[in-house]
């Protein structure tokens, strides 16, 4: 496995965000690594491969970061989704949001997140964060073999490929 190659799924739906989150990768040498969607949706399509990335080469991402907050299908949606996915759940996902709330940090884990940072507010320190989420889930972790290709599948979001 080249883990060199692989992708970063950045689902964050504030374009600041997206770019200081982006600019933090850049930084630890993951610029052209990162795949950058904007809500869940896009998010579940990029991931089943349907739609704007039916055409996408490569294998499932090294690493999801994923906010909570966003419109069509929140951070929760999309995480059930790729925790119920004989596919999808073996991808660690790193919930990377603003939220502080007990009861999001809850139905996080219980939803099936590997992780939960709360994006600190001063930029040195969320460089910092960046820096050792990318020194463990990428350099150090050792990610599940890849499951063969998805199939399709009926859910609440409609029928996924």
């Amino acid at each position: 496995m080249n883990k060199n190659a692989e992708t970063i799924l950045l689902v964050e739906d504030n374009p600041d965000d997206a770019e200081l989150t982006k600019l933090a990768l850049a930084r630890h040498g993951l610029d052209g690594r990162v795949t950058h969607v904007s809500d869940g949706m896009q998010a579940l399509d990029y991931l089943y491969r349907r739609n704007g990335f039916s055409d996408r080469s490569g294998g499932n991402p090294i690493l999801v970061l994923l906010d909570l907050k966003m419109p069509l299908l929140d951070g929760i949606g999309v995480l059930k989704e790729i925790k119920s996915s004989e596919h999808l759940r073996k991808i660690p996902v790193v919930v990377l949001t603003s939220s502080t709330e007990p009861s999001d940090l809850q139905r996080a884990y219980d939803a099936g997140t590997n992780a939960y940072i709360a994006k600190p507010t001063e930029f040195a320190q969320f460089l910092s964060a960046m820096k050792h989420v990318c020194e463990f889930w990428i350099n150090i972790n050792q990610p599940a073999p890849q499951s063969a290709g998805a199939g399709m599948r009926n859910t609440s979001f409609g029928e996924l490929a």
